[in-house]
């Protein structure tokens, strides 16, 4: 064992380190949930130590409470400017007494400190912390992190240390040696009880951990249970090396987002929250024309699974795009490359083409997100980015600033893919962006998300938000810059109000070039009793503060300002910390300096970084990144990339060649010498993953009981996404980016004739229904118009038009209309190009009654069947068909067939 995780696991003569393990508990209730973290420390010890233990809680939450219980007796903590608390903290270990400080290092990143833990002496150590939770399509999610994964740090050493973290100081992340704890193989584990009570019964499942449910009525009891398989903890307790994540579904989001929810006491102003979740379908128009820049991880960290889970992710990304759109793709590591110079036209070549060119990507490499970022926002500034990273890096706040430099009216659509991954950026450039965030946890399903995702990215919104009051008065809102109005997403105002009343607030907007007015009854009482509301309210105005980006006097003025309102409603932040302080007299008193344990944090799941098998390289790493250990490691990983002497090479500039269709030869391709990897980084590292079950080197631990058996289920019958993907796949056999055209042409050359071979035969539209891989060849094929190819006789419109027709006629036997959950989007689509394309299916009525009939079945909402029964009155044979579909669905299986 390596001396630093040594000092960090264990004390001079053996003893375990001082913490014993973690327990949350608390309620998810109504629009809010209030947690408990509990850190039980017990020193074996024979003097007084401290333990200093680094911890991250939701970047989301707002922290409410600190506390520590000696002996039997609790101790409340105070919040105090940050300096002064560590004054106390300090004075308080210097004289002999117990102590406990809390300090906020990021958004979610916490370091607690214990001081004079007594020998054979237990300390708890409680945080508590407030979240709002918002419900979209009746779906409630919940996220607690449980461990600060080791992350990619830049720049060069610069700076004194000022903490116990494996990294030291950078030129670009000075504080890095507070958010590096080290990482080991540590004993302590997690225990969770939660009460769930929203007032109506909920399913409650979990992607990320095995537990147990109980339930008394419409409350729920959540334990966390422990795997057998993984190490044997002590009860149910579980290892820290993955966020646990919980799903409450066929939630109404009626009782879980209380419209208004206000908090007032008999004297003094009141506060609100007002919550909207905005229907703003009928304010749909025809979609303007997007630019997109995809910009995908491809550093070590997302090897193994994250890497596939990406590059699903972004195909199917790209098949939601549009004929007129543009896009481009970038991939980054210590370095990055692009798929073209420039965004360009979205088209079925370009979708092959970009197809290729992100199934010949590598993990390997650092995680240097800043500048891919800002080229992207340079590409699109007033388009949308969509970021697709694993990614820990120590420089979010230059990340961030920079991207906004860069930004003009653009937004950024984040999905944060595996166990760890910077949670505080990702949702720091969404709301700075006006975009959106999705994580996306071990065991979950990515396809969902990642339409989910996209389509709220070209969802309808409302943006230069004015609100007014009537009848009442409201003052200090916050969030004081409105963020857009976003068709089905939560959108919450907070405020302050001085007399109770009722009235009403309007919301005043643009929907496009279209004006928007949306008017709220508001009852805001003279008592009310919800005190979380004005904890949120001033979080989130602190928030607003910090954003503002005062530089000078002002910013002095009000980091002043921040404090004042930080300690009046006790809560932590970049410039406040907890302090509590047990006074002890006696032999309970300590003397002397008590010597520090830095507790160490496990490796997250899925990582194998620590693999024992490669500690054998000794080359010298420099200082600043991570351990020494960790970077000795990646060389190794990193030699493993570079191809054997006459080998092909991995990847080229241009992309890779995807693997040729049955029945046809990949066409040669002339051997092109490896692409350089550049010097090693000296600060950042290359983090490997872990194989497809999970399993890894640290502790032996596997994946959860449900990813296991997912994995099973998958290479005995193959997933219905990997054959959706794997259908996807372009059948002409594309070898380089756009910028090689001519060479393109020739390679395509046989593979033309193949793709109209293929699709020449015609889909069967026979009663029965078809197996669920043929689902997803079908949906697979869709072409970048929206279309199917066909064939048969007539001109190109009215073969597409006709095989698309057949296509969604075999989708709507199975179920699948624009309403589906996962499939509706490119339905939607498909819907789109046959009404697109009607006016040229004059020459052909038969095919034009099939078209638009099948469209009109298949299309969910009002809106649109109202466009297609417009398009249909021409067509005689349509007319009293639509509206009975049994009849018209008779009619279509008849046309269909000729």
């Amino acid at each position: 064992m390596n001396e630093q995780a040594k000092c960090g696991l264990f004390t001079r003569e053996g003893a375990q380190v001082p913490l014993q393990g973690v327990e949350v508990t608390g309620e998810l209730l109504g629009g809010h949930a209030r947690v408990r973290v509990t850190q039980r420390y017990r020193n074996d010890e024979k003097r007084p130590v401290e333990a200093l233990y680094t911890f991250p809680l939701p970047s989301d939450a707002t922290l409410s409470a600190f506390s520590m219980t000696c002996a039997g007796r609790r101790v409340a903590g105070v919040v105090k400017e940050r300096e002064a608390a560590f004054r106390a903290y300090d004075d308080a270990i210097t004289e002999g007494h117990g102590a406990a400080l809390l300090d906020q290092e990021r958004a979610n990143v916490f370091t607690a400190q214990v001081g004079n833990l007594l020998p054979g002496e237990e300390t708890r150590v409680e945080v508590e912390f407030l979240q709002t939770l918002t419900a979209e399509e009746g779906s409630v999610r919940w996220m607690l992190p449980t461990l600060v994964a080791p992350r990619y740090i830049p720049g060069a050493v610069h700076g004194d240390r000022t903490g116990h973290g494996s990294a030291a100081p950078t030129t670009r992340v000075p504080d890095a040696d507070r958010i590096t704890p080290p990482t080991g193989a540590v004993d302590y584990g997690l225990r969770m009880d939660l009460l769930i009570d929203v007032g109506r019964d909920v399913v409650v499942e979990s992607p990320s951990h095995r537990i147990t449910v109980a339930k008394d009525g419409t409350r729920t009891r959540v334990n966390l249970r422990r795997d057998s398989l993984l190490k044997d903890f002590a009860g149910d307790e579980v290892a820290l090396d993955r966020d646990v994540v919980l799903t409450m579904r066929n939630a109404n989001p009626d009782v879980m987002l209380t419209p208004v929810v206000t908090h007032r006491k008999a004297e003094g102003p009141g506060t609100f929250a007002l919550t909207v979740v905005p229907d703003l379908l009928n304010l749909a128009t025809t979609l303007p024309r997007q630019e997109v820049v995809f910009v995908v991880d491809t550093s070590g960290s997302m090897d193994g699974d994250s890497l596939p889970q990406a590059q699903a992710a972004l195909r199917l990304c790209l098949r939601h795009l549009r004929e007129g759109d543009r896009f481009n793709v970038i991939a980054f590591e210590n370095s990055f490359r692009s798929f073209s110079a420039q965004t360009v036209p979205f088209t079925q070549r370009t979708l092959e083409q970009a197809d290729a060119w992100v199934a010949g990507l590598k993990a390997y490499g650092g995680t240097e997100l800043l500048e891919p970022m800002v080229t992207a926002m340079k590409a699109a500034p007033d388009g949308v980015v969509v970021l697709l990273t694993d990614g820990q890096v120590g420089n979010e706040e230059e990340i961030l600033n920079a991207v906004l430099a860069a930004r003009g009216a653009g937004r950024v659509f984040s999905f944060g893919i595996g166990t760890n991954v910077s949670d505080a950026l990702l949702r720091d450039l969404a709301r700075r962006t006006d975009g959106a965030v999705e994580f996306i946890h071990p065991g979950e399903r990515i396809d969902e998300k990642v339409v989910a995702q996209f389509s709220r990215a070209l969802a309808p919104r409302v943006t230069d938000l004015e609100v007014r009051f009537d009848g009442v008065e409201a003052s200090e809102l916050a969030p004081s810059t409105l963020p857009p109005l976003v068709d089905g997403t939560p959108w919450t105002l907070f405020g302050r109000y001085a007399q109770a009343g009722t009235g009403s607030v309007t919301l005043k907007g643009k929907s496009g070039r279209e004006p928007f007015s949306l008017t709220v009854r508001l009852e805001l009482p003279a008592q009310s009793d919800r005190p979380v509301v004005e904890k949120l309210w001033a979080a989130e105005r602190i928030r607003g503060w910090m954003d503002a980006g005062l530089v000078g006097r002002r910013a002095e003025a009000m980091k002043e300002r921040i404090v004042r309102l930080a300690i009046e409603h006790q809560l932590a932040t970049p410039y406040t910390s907890f302090v509590v302080v047990e006074e002890r007299q006696g032999d309970r008193r300590a003397s002397g300096t008590p010597e520090t344990r830095v507790v160490p944090v496990n490796a997250p799941a899925g990582w194998s970084m620590f693999n024992q098998t490669a500690r054998d390289v000794d080359d010298e790493v420099p200082e600043g990144g991570l351990a020494q250990e960790q970077a000795r490691v990646l060389k190794r990983r990193v030699s493993k990339l570079m191809p054997a002497p006459g080998a092909a090479p991995s990847r080229s500039r241009g992309g890779a060649v995807p693997p040729p269709p049955p029945g046809m030869s990949a066409p040669a391709a002339a051997p092109a010498p490896a692409r350089d990897l550049g010097p090693e980084p000296t600060t950042g590292a290359s983090f490997q993953a872990e194989s497809a079950d999970g399993a890894g080197a640290v502790g032996g631990r596997a994946a959860p009981m449900a990813r296991r058996e997912q994995e099973s289920v998958k290479k005995e019958k193959g997933g219905l996404f990997d054959r959706l993907l794997s259908a996807a796949m372009p059948s002409k056999a594309v070898a380089r980016g756009p910028e090689s055209a001519p060479e393109l042409e020739r390679a395509q050359g046989k593979a033309e004739v193949f793709y109209e071979q293929e699709e020449s035969q015609p889909l069967s539209v026979a009663e029965g229904s078809i197996p669920t891989e043929d689902v997803g060849g079908l949906l697979g094929r869709q072409l970048a118009n929206g279309l199917w190819a066909g064939a048969g006789e007539g001109p190109e419109p009215v073969r597409q038009a006709r095989a698309t027709a057949r296509v969604l006629l075999v989708l709507l036997r199975e179920g699948i209309t624009s309403s589906h959950p996962l499939h509706g989007a490119q339905v939607k689509k498909a819907v789109d190009a046959l009404l697109a394309l009607a006016s040229q299916l004059g020459q052909a009525p038969d095919v034009a009654e099939l078209a638009l009939g099948v469209a009109w079945l298949v299309a969910a909402g009002p809106r649109t069947r109202g466009r297609i029964e417009q398009a249909a009155k021409p067509l005689p044979g349509l007319d009293g068909r639509l509206g009975d579909t049994a009849a018209l669905r008779q009619h279509l299986e008849t046309l269909a067939t000729r």
